[in-house]
C-alpha cells in the first residue's frame, strides 16, 4: 500500500510538473493581434516610401528647369507632408516594437518561472526516488510480490515511472531552448529599434532640409509679387473659361434631355389619341350595329352587345418617376446611379501623381490676404503621363482654351468628368469610353510642372473629386 502511494504521488506530481511548461505561451489572441498590427504597419511604411519616391522624382523634374514655381513650391508642400507621415509611422514603430519586446520578456519571465518549477520538480522527485532506493531495491521490489499480476503490475510502474523522469528531462530540455529562442528574439527586437530610432533620425533631417528648402522658395517666390498676381489673374481667367464651358455643356444637355423628353411625351400623347379614336369609332360602329339589328326587329349580334357594354377604358396619369426629374432616360439613370454607388471607389485620372492643390477655398500660399478657389483638384504628375477615364461614360466635348491647355468632358447620367490641362487628346465627341481607358496625355507648363486639373459635377453642382477617388 505505501508503494503505491508513492508511485501515485510521484506520477501526479510529475504529471503537473509537465503541464507547466505550457504557461510560457503568449495569449494567441495577443499574438495574432499584434502580427496583424505589424503586417498593418510595414505595408503602410512601404506605401508612403512609394509616395515619397513619386513625389522626389516629380519635384526633380520641376527642379531641374532652374525657375522656381508655385508647382515646385505644392511639390515640397506635399513631400514634407509626406516626409511628417513617415516620421509618425516611424515612432509608431517603435511603440509596437517596445510592445512587442514586452510580450517577449513577459513570455520570457513565465518560461524561467516554469523551468525552476520544473527543476525543482525534478529534484523532488529525484531525491523521493533515490530515498526509496535505499530502502527497497528495485528487483527486490518485483520479487516482494505475492503473485505474477502484482509483478506485472509494479514492472510497469517501474517502467513508467523511468518513461516519466525521461520525458520531464525533456521538457525540461525543451523549456530551456524556448527561453534562449525568446531572448535571442528579444535581443533581435532591441537591435531592429536601435535600426529604427537611427531612421527616425534621419528622416528628422530631411524634414528640416525640406522645411529649410520650402522657405527659400517662399522667400524667392516672394519677392516676385507682380509676377505671381499676373500668373494668378490669368490662372482665375482660364477657370472662368471652364467654369462657363462646362456650365454650357450641363445647359445643353439638360435642354437636349428635355427636348427629347418633350417629343416623347408628344409621340406618347399622340398615340393615345389614335387609340383613343380607334376606340370610340368601334364603339360608334357596334352601337350602329345594334340600332339597325333592333329596328329590323333581329338579335344583335353578342359582339357589338360586348363592345358597347365594355366600360370605356381611360389611361390613368403616369405616377412621377424621381428618375425623370432631370429627364434621363433608362440607360442614363443606370448610369448615374451606378456612378453614385462608386464614391470612394473611383480610379485615378493617373497612374502616379499626387494632390497639389485640393477642391474649394483657401488662402494663397505666398500673397498675403489672397484666397483662391480650386473647383476641383490639381494632381501633380510625370511628364507625358496617361490620363485616363475614371468611368464608364460618353464624350460630350473637346475642346482647347488658353490656361488649360485641352479640355475633356465625359458624361455619366447626370454626371460630368472634366479633364483639364491635356497635352495631347485620343478621344472623339460622341466617343464612348471605359473606365480606365486612355483619353490623353497630360501637359507641361512653361515652369516644367506637369499637373492635371480633374473636376467632378453633378448637374450644375461642383463635387469635390477627392472623396470618390480611391484612397491613394
Amino acid at each position: 500500500m505505501q508503494s503505491n502511494t508513492f508511485s501515485c504521488s510521484i506520477l501526479i506530481r510529475l504529471s503537473l510538473s509537465l503541464l507547466i511548461g505550457l504557461g510560457f505561451i503568449v495569449s494567441p489572441g495577443i499574438a495574432q493581434q499584434t502580427q496583424r498590427n505589424r503586417q498593418a504597419l510595414e505595408k503602410e511604411k512601404k506605401q508612403n516610401l512609394e509616395k515619397m519616391g513619386q513625389i522626389r522624382t516629380i519635384l526633380n523634374q520641376t527642379a531641374s528647369e532652374k525657375k522656381v514655381s508655385m508647382g515646385q513650391l505644392k511639390a515640397l508642400n506635399q513631400q514634407i507632408n509626406t516626409q511628417s507621415q513617415q516620421i509618425n509611422l516611424l515612432n509608431k514603430d517603435l511603440r509596437l516594437t517596445e510592445a512587442e519586446i514586452a510580450e517577449l520578456r513577459q513570455a520570457s519571465t513565465r518560461l524561467t518561472r516554469d523551468l525552476n518549477k520544473l527543476k525543482a520538480e525534478y529534484g523532488s522527485m529525484i531525491y523521493a526516488a533515490d530515498k526509496r532506493r535505499q530502502q527497497v531495491n528495485p528487483l527486490g521490489f518485483l520479487f516482494a510480490s505475492d503473485n505474477f499480476n502484482q509483478l506485472v503490475a509494479r514492472y510497469r510502474y517501474l517502467r513508467q515511472y523511468s518513461d516519466a523522469r525521461l520525458s520531464q528531462v525533456r521538457q525540461m530540455t525543451n523549456v530551456q531552448n524556448m527561453l534562449q529562442n525568446q531572448q535571442r528574439a528579444t535581443q533581435h527586437k532591441r537591435q531592429e529599434q536601435e535600426g529604427t530610432l537611427a531612421t527616425k533620425v534621419q528622416e528628422g533631417r530631411k524634414l528640416e532640409k525640406l522645411k529649410e528648402e520650402k522657405d527659400q522658395v517662399v522667400k524667392t517666390l516672394s519677392t516676385k509679387e507682380a509676377e505671381l498676381r499676373a500668373e494668378l489673374a490669368e490662372s482665375q481667367r482660364a477657370v472662368g473659361r471652364l467654369e462657363s464651358m462646362i456650365t454650357r455643356l450641363i445647359a445643353r444637355e439638360a435642354k437636349e434631355r428635355a427636348e427629347r423628353e418633350a417629343r416623347e411625351r408628344a409621340e406618347r400623347e399622340r398615340l393615345a389619341k389614335i387609340e383613343a379614336a380607334r376606340k370610340a369609332a368601334e364603339r360608334k360602329r357596334a352601337e350602329d350595329a345594334i340600332a339597325a339589328a333592333e329596328k329590323a326587329g333581329e338579335k344583335p349580334a353578342p359582339a357589338d352587345v360586348a363592345t358597347v357594354e365594355r366600360p370605356v377604358e381611360t389611361t390613368p396619369a403616369p405616377k412621377p418617376d424621381e428618375r425623370r426629374n432631370n429627364n434621363l432616360n433608362d440607360e442614363e439613370t443606370a448610369l448615374a446611379s451606378s456612378f453614385t454607388a462608386s464614391r470612394a471607389h473611383l480610379p485615378w485620372p493617373v497612374s502616379k501623381g499626387f494632390i497639389s492643390d485640393r477642391f474649394g477655398r483657401k488662402p494663397h500660399p505666398v500673397l498675403k490676404g489672397i484666397y483662391v478657389e480650386n473647383q476641383g483638384i490639381d494632381i501633380q504628375t510625370n511628364a507625358g503621363e496617361s490620363v485616363r477615364t475614371v468611368y464608364d461614360g460618353i464624350v460630350q466635348d473637346v475642346t482647347s482654351m488658353p490656361g488649360m491647355n485641352n479640355v475633356v468632358a465625359i458624361q455619366h447620367g447626370d454626371y460630368f468628368t472634366v479633364y483639364a490641362k491635356l497635352r495631347t487628346v485620343s478621344v472623339r465627341v460622341g466617343q464612348r469610353v471605359k473606365a480606365r481607358e486612355t483619353i490623353g496625355t497630360v501637359a507641361t507648363d512653361k515652369n516644367g510642372v506637369s499637373e492635371l486639373q480633374f473636376q467632378i459635377w453633378k448637374e450644375f453642382t461642383k463635387l469635390n473629386p477627392e472623396t470618390w477617388l480611391v484612397p491613394h
